[in-house]
């Protein structure tokens, strides 16, 4: 394995100059695309739709700032990959606090947090399969109906979980492995752009056919979404403070954000730090500006993305009594787009489109989580996670053990839309610990040479309160109303 294989070092004969002009810097943006295809997912197409299903359009609000907030985060994580070439958690474990055996205290709260996001990706894996099992339902072993709880009732298995729904999902597990199990960066920066490009024409086109139908939409509609009213119950509360830890970009996807600026080669181009060596700033500052360019991109695609998905679930749910839970919830969903489009193929195309979307965020999901848990386990000591090899093999044994469970949570739970904001309320959750990392990264270890404007640390002040203010109103938001 050579240096030029391994885009986790650093090292003099990988160092490239920047690109000088906003055209040459596009041929490098990938990064923030894969983040989106794994945003634009369970949260756009569950949570985004659920807040808007619950609230209507009075809480559009929460899912902009929720997009718009968060990215100076991301921005800070990536400027520390790139100065430092150091990954998420080898970054974390240098963050000030306890330790435990080797380990930062925020790599075990990590890892706990992540139980939670294992029930929010488990409702996608199962999803998928229930959108699979409605394209084409397959033979089913005892019974009438082809439930589970027909032929093995002594299993604590939801009502509605079929054998051809099960079967689906187990399917969908194997897929996405493979995909993964040799997955390289490039396989996975081009197969997420292509998968979120299709949805992503259909949803635009049902957000603009909304204007011919009974659910057309008005000012005064799109002006009580931004009056920044707060959620008036406890059902809603839940909802705003899911649908915000989940939708934009999220703590886990900052965290996985390293990731794919180092296996692009930000870092290893720009080359490890010399004291006083303006050429290095030079580089760095010139990969900087790559990365902006391309998380703000990014952030450019899923916010249009989110917003649609709010206003269809506002525009359409909201008024037939908000969506439900369990197997049916795909069947609600589809009608955004039968009630809009008004086609009898916009059903099919729908089942389609969401079964793109939902295996894009299994697909970026798996690629990232397995390179964030190998990591964790390095910084543990359980495996080296520099050495290309046995990184590449804890990567490949991860691919399988990882959907394997997702499919476990949805047999054992079977209740996607609350898995969903569950997963959510612990993306919150890790939302605290990006923040305090974000902190300690531009206040503690930038090297001076790339300090940024005055501006810059206004924007990130404005994301640091907000996001303190969602998690304090998250503690002591259900003791209040109703």
């Amino acid at each position: 394995m050579t240096p030029e294989e391994n885009p986790y070092l650093q090292t003099p004969d990988k160092i490239e100059e920047p690109p000088r002009h906003w055209l040459g810097r596009l041929r490098y943006l990938g990064p923030g695309f894969i983040l989106s295809a794994s945003i634009v997912g369970s949260g756009e197409l569950i949570a985004t739709t659920t807040l808007g299903a619950e609230a209507g359009f009075v809480l559009l609000w929460v899912i902009l700032v929720s997009c718009l907030v968060k990215v100076t985060l991301q921005l800070e994580f990536g400027k520390h990959a790139i100065a430092s070439g150091e990954t998420t958690m080898q970054a974390f474990n240098q963050l000030p606090g306890g330790r435990w055996g080797k380990a930062n205290w925020s790599i075990w709260l990590w890892l706990a947090l992540m139980a939670l996001k294992f029930l929010q990706v488990g409702a996608i894996i199962g999803l998928v399969g229930v959108i699979a099992d409605i394209i084409l339902p397959l033979p089913v072993p005892g019974g009438t109906s082809g439930a589970i709880v027909d032929t093995l009732p002594f299993l604590p298995v939801p009502d509605g979980l079929t054998w051809s729904i099960a079967i689906w999902t187990l399917l969908m597990a194997v897929v996405v492995s493979l995909l993964i199990f040799h997955g390289y960066y490039r396989t996975i920066e081009k197969l997420s752009l292509i998968l979120i490009g299709l949805f992503t024409i259909m949803t635009l086109a049902s957000v603009l056919a909304l204007q011919g139908t009974e659910f057309a939409l008005s000012a005064q509609d799109l002006l009580s979404g931004l009056s920044f009213q707060l959620p008036v119950n406890k059902v809603m509360l839940f909802a705003a403070i899911g649908a915000f830890g989940i939708t934009g970009v999220g703590g886990d996807e900052i965290m996985h954000y390293n990731y794919w600026l180092l296996e692009k080669g930000y870092a290893a181009k720009t080359g490890p730090r010399q004291e006083n060596d303006a050429a290095w700033a030079h580089r760095a500052k010139g990969w900087i500006k790559v990365m902006y360019l391309d998380a703000i991109l990014a952030m450019v695609v899923y916010t249009v993305m989110t917003a649609a998905f709010y206003i269809l679930g506002a525009a359409v749910l909201h008024s037939q009594g908000g969506l439900p839970d369990g197997t049916e919830i795909i069947t609600t969903l589809s009608k955004m787009y039968t009630e809009t489009l008004g086609k009898e193929w916009a059903n099919a195309a729908f089942l389609v489109g969401a079964f793109v979307v939902l295996f894009s965020t299994l697909f970026a999901a798996l690629g990232a989580w397995t390179r964030g848990f190998a990591d964790a386990f390095g910084q543990i000591g359980w495996i080296d996670f520099f050495d290309a090899r046995k990184r590449r093999s804890a990567i490949a044994i991860l691919a399988w053990i990882i959907p394997l469970l997702w499919a476990a949570s949805y047999f054992f739970m079977g209740k996607p839309k609350l898995m969903v904001l569950l997963g959510g309320a612990a993306t919150t959750a890790m939302l605290v610990i990006v923040l305090l990392a974000a902190c300690h990264f531009r206040f503690k270890r930038l090297p001076a040479e790339l300090k940024p404007t005055v501006w810059y640390d206004i924007a990130f002040f404005v994301s640091a309160i907000s996001i303190g203010l969602v998690a304090a109103y998250s503690l002591i938001g259900p003791f209040l109303g109703k």
